[in-house]
C-alpha cells in the first residue's frame, strides 16, 4: 500500500468527500478553498491545474484512483473508499508486524470503551 504525501492525501480526501468523478479543475479549485496548514489558513498561491494533474497521474498509478476517459476533460474518482484504505493500511501494518498478538493487544489497549465496544460487536458476528 503505498503511503502518501500532503498534497496526494488533500486529494483522495476530496476524491473520498464526492460520490461524483470530478475534473483536475473543479479539483484545484477545491483545494484551493481548503486550509493549508495548522493555522487554517488558505493556500496563499493557487496550484496549477498541471500539479493536480500529476498528483492524480501518481495516485493512478498507485492504484488509488481511476480515471474516466470517456468525456474531456477526463474526471476522476477514487478506487475504494476512505475505510477500505484504511482497512488496508491496518492489515498492511499489521502484516509486517514480527509479533501480530502484541500489536493487537497494544492497539485494543489504547482504544476508547466505545471503540471496544463496536470491536466487541463486530467480532460477535
Amino acid at each position: 500500500m503505498a503511503t502518501l504525501g500532503d498534497l496526494e492525501r488533500a486529494v483522495m480526501d476530496l476524491l473520498w468527500e464526492h460520490q461524483e468523478a470530478i475534473t483536475a479543475n473543479i479539483l484545484r479549485d477545491l483545494l484551493s478553498q481548503r486550509p493549508s496548514g495548522d493555522d487554517g489558513a488558505t493556500e496563499s498561491r493557487p496550484l496549477a491545474v498541471t500539479t493536480v494533474l500529476t498528483v492524480l497521474s501518481r495516485l493512478e498509478k498507485k492504484g488509488l484512483v481511476e480515471r474516466e476517459r470517456a468525456s474531456r476533460p477526463h474526471r476522476y474518482r477514487a478506487v475504494t473508499s476512505r475505510a477500505d484504505h484504511t482497512a488496508e493500511l491496518m492489515l498492511e501494518v499489521l502484516g509486517s508486524a514480527t509479533d501480530r498478538e502484541a500489536v493487537l493487544a497494544r492497539f485494543i489497549g489504547t482504544v476508547s470503551d466505545g471503540e471496544a465496544e463496536t470491536l466487541r460487536k463486530l467480532l460477535g458476528r
